[in-house]
């Protein structure tokens, strides 16, 4: 028997099995490509080819898009994405502090004593320092994302970048590149940069102790890593399953959650076809913009959206509980 969970981000989605002992047996991580639905979809599809619905005990969903994937594929428990990734970080090591943690449009930062989350932040508001930024920057230095950290740490001397926009640090590259600067130093400059932007404007002068672990696709970068060691002259890990410990963190919590029957619908869910439609509801001056969730073309299995529960309360008694 195993616990499913599922991370429903902007870039990618990434699928996680555990057995009874909280061990990773299976992850799969998918581009999300702006089609959440599909990617589901096709994680779906993917493990259906593996594994079978009687093996599913309990499932767990989070990620930006938590609450389609709840209608999709059933979900006994649906959490946030700090939630998530701090309990995937727990599990790992007890004595976590700090995570650090970058995707691919947002970064986090989460501080914990004693296991539990006493603060955090995010920055959804600039792409400087997200995974984006870098897929964009390697594309355009071509250069393999997965090549970019090896050239940061052959840097010999790094040049300075202007971090704090993703306009600004493109520009700055630009710029440096006109001026003969070698790859390596400039992005050495620009993983010194980003890890700088972070911590003014994610990290906020909060207390980062160790032990600190960096998550999230960035975190591949050993590049990153390095440049976050140096600002902050302590020591940070990588765990194994970096990429996909908001989905670990799922699984774990549906795991916990003592759950009798699953509300998971099973992996044939990916033979159906899904899609999305709004509308504004006139009932109060709110005028929330409520989305369903259909199945097939006709069936509406979820609503959400709106502040008062008069659309999606049915949805959610249907799906397990949608959390926060």
């Amino acid at each position: 028997m195993y616990y499913l969970g599922i991370d429903i981000g902007s870039v990618s989605t990434d699928f996680v099995l555990l057995n009874k002992k909280m061990e990773v047996v299976d992850e799969l991580y998918l581009k999300t490509n702006g089609a959440p639905i599909e990617a589901v979809r096709r994680g779906l599809e993917a493990f259906g080819k593996i594994y079978d619905d009687k093996q599913i005990a309990a499932s767990g969903i989070t990620g930006s898009a938590r609450h389609v994937g709840a209608y999709i594929a059933g979900g006994d428990v649906v959490k946030n994405e700090i939630t998530a990734h701090s309990v995937a970080a727990l599990q790992a090591d007890p004595d976590v502090r700090t995570i650090l943690e970058i995707g691919g449009q947002d970064s986090k930062i989460i501080i914990l004593r004693g296991g539990v989350v006493v603060d955090f932040a995010m920055n959804t508001v600039c792409a400087a320092g997200t995974g984006s930024f870098l897929d964009r920057q390697a594309e355009r230095m071509q250069i393999p994302i997965e090549k970019f950290g090896d050239y940061a740490l052959s840097a010999t001397l790094p040049v300075r970048i202007a971090g704090r926009c993703s306009v600004f640090a493109e520009s700055d590259m630009i710029h440096k590149q006109a001026m003969g600067y070698g790859e390596s130093d400039i992005i050495a400059g620009l993983c010194d940069a980003l890890v700088r932007n972070y911590l003014v404007n994610v990290a906020k002068g909060k207390e980062i102790e160790e032990t600190i672990y960096f998550q999230g696709g960035v975190a591949a970068n050993r590049g990153m890593k390095a440049a976050f060691e140096k600002a902050l002259g302590k020591k940070v890990a990588v765990p194994n399953h970096y990429r996909v410990m908001g989905a670990a963190g799922a699984a774990i919590l549906a795991g916990e959650a003592g759950i009798l029957k699953t509300a998971f619908k099973g992996f044939k869910t990916a033979q159906s076809t899904f899609e999305s439609k709004s509308f504004e509801c006139t009932g109060c001056a709110n005028c929330c913009e409520v989305v369903s969730i259909l199945q097939d073309g006709s069936s509406v299995v979820g609503r959400f959206g709106d502040k008062c529960g008069k659309w999606s309360q049915p949805g959610e008694r249907k799906t397990g509980n949608l959390g926060s």
